[in-house]
């Protein structure tokens, strides 16, 4: 158990002192308006307690996880397996180490609290120029309340594909680091397939060099309530990330996620696409998708994109799309969120061939969520999640009642 605080790292602090509003010329206080300039810091006292009213928490079951928001942690070292190849090393490393919080820092009290609370990290080391991947894989972290801390490096030039791979149970709050060194081309992906009781709450904190890529996919399938926070940094020209996510939510599972793209380097392109179903009572998903476009990212490209199926009665799907514009010259920015039953043309075309309806339902649902799949790059992973989506969807009858 690790319950002494870490000397702080602090920015953005409020002039007011208080978490989420500044002080305005008339005296009084507004509220923060730029996704930048949220509060942040590294040791979980400068965050008061969650109450649920904040912005970054109102849509998520604050009692359900408050034993990772405001509880000790175990912050001790883990049982993982892995067997890395040539270009990739694995090792733990002390908090001392220079790479650990240069991708970012947290800006609620879990992301705080799990910083505050892990002894070591556990390093992923990218090299190679020649292509190399690895999975981490952990299924044996238990259920008492645990921190981490995982930092994901591409060194400049390099090729790699990291798969994060969480099963079993667990009450885990981490914060991931990832860091792409100049014309490297790095995927992380992360697959959520806990048991039923399972709690994640997870940052990802995102920074990448000049010309280089990180494709980002966030894969949600298992967990009580599942929330996982991407946010990548475009800090120098050329910068381009690719952010994908799948979900799949059950009769009373949570699985969140909010997304936040900052360009802030000229000629970056970022693209984001999360698309997720949902079915049985209960079920329920939360998006919020962040886009800023500083001053400092004349020519970016940016769109993102919310897709939701809903395929029974008694679900809620939330998606909020936000774009931040601060400079005209730009090449392009859109957004675009939709949540809906299914396409009565495509199931008509589908029973019109013969088709049962349950069958037709299925394939709907399977041709919805494959678009993402198959932008992994991976075909054994690819093949692996079509199967859990599979028993995914033979959980529940799907029906077409309003």
């Amino acid at each position: 158990m690790s319950t002494q605080a870490p000397e702080a790292t602090t920015t953005r602090l409020d002039e007011s002192g208080q978490h989420g509003f500044k002080a305005h010329s008339d005296g009084g206080y507004v509220p923060v308006q730029t996704r930048s300039a949220r509060f942040a810091s590294t040791n979980v006292l400068d965050f008061p307690t969650v109450t649920g009213r904040e912005a970054v928490w109102k849509l998520t079951p604050v009692a359900t996880v408050s034993s990772l928001i405001e509880g000790d942690l175990d912050g001790s070292g883990y049982e993982f397996q892995a067997e890395p190849g040539s270009g990739i090393d694995i090792t733990w490393v002390e908090r001392t180490d220079t790479r650990i919080g240069t991708a970012g820092i947290p800006e609620e009290r879990a992301s705080a609290n799990a910083w505050s609370s892990f002894d070591k990290a556990l390093a992923i080391t990218v090299s190679g120029e020649e292509a190399a991947s690895v999975t981490v894989a952990r299924s044996a972290l238990g259920t008492a309340p645990r921190a981490a801390h995982t930092i994901i490096e591409a060194k400049p030039f390099s090729q790699g594909l990291v798969i994060l791979q969480n099963d079993g149970d667990a009450q885990l709050s981490e914060n991931v680091e990832i860091i792409v060194g100049d014309s490297a081309s790095l995927t992380v992906v992360t697959v959520q397939q806990w048991n039923d009781d399972a709690l994640h709450l997870a940052s990802h904190f995102a920074k990448i060099g000049r010309d280089a890529k990180l494709k980002h996919v966030v894969v949600t399938l298992g967990g009580k309530v599942v929330r996982v926070n991407p946010t990548t940094h475009l800090a120098s020209q050329g910068a381009d990330v690719e952010a994908l996510g799948l979900y799949f939510s059950d009769a009373g599972q949570h699985l969140e996620q909010q997304v936040y793209v900052n360009h802030d380097a000229p000629n970056t392109r970022s693209r984001v696409n999360y698309k997720g179903a949902l079915q049985g009572a209960g079920a329920r998903t939360v998006w919020i998708g962040d886009v800023l476009i500083q001053q400092s990212a004349p020519g970016t490209d940016s769109y993102e994109q919310n897709r939701n199926l809903v395929l029974t009665d008694g679900t809620r799907a939330d998606s909020v799309p936000n774009l931040e514009i601060e400079t005209g010259d730009i090449q392009g920015a859109g957004h675009a969120s939709a949540t809906g039953r299914f396409d009565d043309e495509q199931l008509f075309y589908l029973q019109a061939r013969g088709i049962p309806e349950a069958q037709a339902r299925r394939l709907v649902v399977r041709g919805f969520l494959t678009e993402i799949v198959q932008k992994i790059g991976v075909a054994e992973l690819e093949e692996r999640l079509q199967a859990a989506i599979e028993d995914e969807l033979a959980k529940t009858a799907i029906t077409g009642g309003e």
